[in-house]
């Protein structure tokens, strides 16, 4: 059955100072169906973490470019992305004199499958209809704890220490990344990659509930940053938001 990509990336500042967000779909300039969804969370004061940021974005736009299905595994591409951004924002730390750090998610969409990759908070979900097939699991302390089940899912949304991040990029240890793919896409599939400036505000049926009754990528990104938006309650973060819904294409 062939298959259509609805997708749209959407940002709001919050209530923060500046958008130290970066979020782009970035289509293979040979095509092929090959393109890369990357969500960056920049971290390290003002105009720090929008440096890192930036970094991650252009490190993948750059890698892209360079990037063949044939010859190259989708591991390799995300894994070169992320460690190459790394050292370009801990070198950007000396030429700027900030303390950049970013998280990353990334998704590369090839024909019939996606992989993705994470470092930090930032998350990838995997929709089928409105049911989670996939979320991935953050390096952060809080996180931990859910994993070890000593707090529940619901307690980590407002634990004092739900910021603190095990791993970053741009820190002083290498990033710890990790990895993961589906194949056998089909329509109905989504798959949202976004800050915790949208996810911390939901669970993850009602992401799913919100994203499977929204008529397009775009109109179920709006929904959720005013969701978020509302629920803030004017001490919201910055909001991150990509989105590739898969579609039925229509008959030729």
């Amino acid at each position: 059955m062939p298959i259509s990509v609805d997708a749209c990336v959407a940002q709001h500042q919050g209530d923060r100072r500046e958008q130290q967000d970066r979020v782009a779909i970035l289509p293979h300039p040979r095509g092929g169906g090959v393109a890369l969804a990357v969500v960056a969370d920049g971290m390290g004061g003002h105009t720090g973490g929008v440096i890192a940021a930036q970094q991650v974005i252009h490190t993948a736009r750059t890698n892209l470019e360079g990037f063949s299905a044939r010859t190259e595994s989708a591991r390799h591409l995300l894994q070169s992305c992320i460690n190459e951004a790394h050292m370009l924002i801990k070198a950007s730390r000396f030429m700027n004199e900030k303390d950049p750090h970013s998280t990353v998610v990334m998704l590369l969409l090839q024909p019939g499958k996606v992989s993705w990759a994470h470092c930090g908070d930032s998350r990838v979900y995997h929709f089928r209809g409105d049911s989670l097939v996939f979320r991935s699991t953050d390096h952060s302390y809080v996180e931990q704890l859910v994993v070890q089940g000593r707090i529940t899912p619901e307690q980590a949304l407002v634990h004092p220490n739900r910021n603190i991040l095990l791993t970053s990029l741009g820190g002083v240890d290498a990033p710890r990344i990790a990895f993961g793919e589906a194949e056998g896409l089909q329509p109905g599939d989504t798959f949202l990659l976004c800050s915790d400036g949208l996810w911390a505000y939901f669970t993850d049926q009602e992401l799913a509930w919100v994203i499977n009754g929204s008529a397009s990528a775009r109109e179920a990104s709006e929904l959720l940053i005013g969701r978020a938006r509302a629920m803030g309650n004017g001490d919201g973060d910055n909001i991150s938001i990509a989105i590739l819904k898969l579609v039925e294409a229509p008959p030729a």
